[in-house]
């Protein structure tokens, strides 16, 4: 028969004690495990104290804190810059934007232009009527389009009423070479239709729409009947007088006379998708698309980056169009860049477009007859 061997007595011993040493590790790692979550959280409190001490107490973290605001307020989401500066700051901020973007607008713009002579020496190589250039800078990515000839452009409208329309679709509906957003619209709650333009259009020298209400002028921005660009501060006597062509209105106005009008970054209205279009003394003209929003490609840029770009390439006079989601440029029926909407490209009022033969073009009006108290921004077709 055989017998079990008892255990040696060190083994019983290292039995008999294992409960308790386990039960001490387990002591341990809890006390290990708070111990780090309270040093954890007391780093963060840290943290946070400072950064917050940093941001509103310091000329640099003010800087920034406004930089953040004035993003915001270029967003659906305006309301949530009171939560970084406050309502009353918000509202004195926006206010003060719009009597400076206002002001941009007044001096007498004195600049002329000069279109190359038509007829093109065996030596010249004749210029596409549109150039595109890719460009980018700190945070941004986006494209600059030359029309050679500004003679070319119309103003896009939509085909039917009730709605906006792609630029996209214009583009290919009327047989156009290129096209941009052009003027803003009243977007309720950031889901407008695209059919209620803000202040007036103009289209081939008629006024296509009138918004204006009791305001005797507007900022606009647009074309004369030589191709001469005309932004800033306008009547619509103004406007008749001096033939313009194509406009919708628009501000501000970024360049007059070939000097910039914003002096520095903290001025350029937050970090946002731009448009923007501007002329070279030659009557080439340019447009500034730069995309925005989308971290991994392109932020977006201010108002001061856009006009150094303009200044840059030559520009004499230059002036913002309705950016954010509405920026769009398109080619050959393509859309070049990349619009931020999470929705795609958006339904607008209005378009510049570049014809090879502007003079076969139709724009019939939509809005004609139309009382624009009547229109309801937000309703869907």
């Amino acid at each position: 028969m055989e017998h079990t061997p008892l255990p040696k007595r060190s083994t019983v011993r290292q039995q008999n004690k294992t409960p308790s040493v386990k039960h001490k590790n387990r002591k341990k790692r809890k006390k290990g495990f708070g111990w780090f979550v309270s040093r954890l959280t007391l780093t963060l409190l840290i943290v946070f104290i400072l950064g917050a001490g940093w941001l509103f107490l310091t000329p640099s973290g003010n800087e920034y804190r406004f930089l953040a605001a004035d993003t915001l307020i270029t967003t659906q989401h305006r309301y949530l810059a009171k939560y970084i500066i406050g309502q009353a700051e918000l509202d004195r901020r926006v206010a003060e934007y719009n009597k400076r973007f206002e002001s941009m607008g007044e001096e007498k713009d004195t600049h002329q232009i000069k279109l190359p002579a038509s007829e093109q020496t065996s030596s010249e190589a004749k210029k596409p009527l549109v150039e595109i250039e890719e460009i980018s800078g700190k945070g941004y990515h986006g494209y600059v389009m030359t029309v050679n000839d500004p003679t070319k452009i119309r103003l896009g409208v939509p085909q039917a009423r009730g709605k906006g329309e792609k630029v996209s679709s214009m583009v290919k509906r009327t047989g156009a070479i290129a096209g941009v957003n052009a003027g803003g619209f009243a977007d309720p709650n950031w889901k407008g239709n695209g059919f209620k333009p803000i202040g007036i259009v103009i289209s081939q020298g008629k006024l296509y729409y009138n918004g204006l209400g009791n305001s005797s002028s507007t900022q606009v921005v647009g074309i004369d009947k030589t191709g001469k660009m005309i932004a800033g501060n306008y009547s619509l006597k103004e406007l008749s007088k001096m033939g313009v062509q194509e406009a919708v209105t628009f501000q501000p106005r970024i360049i007059v006379n070939g000097k910039g009008l914003i002096k520095n970054a903290s001025e350029g209205w937050g970090i946002a998708p731009r448009t923007a279009m501007g002329q070279r003394a030659d009557g080439a003209i340019l447009f500034v698309v730069i995309d925005g929003r989308q971290p991994s490609y392109s932020i977006g840029a201010n108002l001061y980056d856009v006009q150094q770009i303009m200044l840059k390439h030559g520009a004499v006079i230059a002036a913002n169009l309705d950016g954010g989601s509405s920026t769009v440029l398109v080619k050959d029926n393509q859309i070049v860049n990349k619009p931020s909407s999470e929705y795609g490209e958006r339904y607008l009022p209005t378009a510049f477009l570049v014809f090879d033969h502007p003079e076969d073009v139709k724009m019939p009006n939509i809005w004609a007859g139309l009382n624009p108290n009547d229109i309801d921004p937000g309703k869907k077709k």
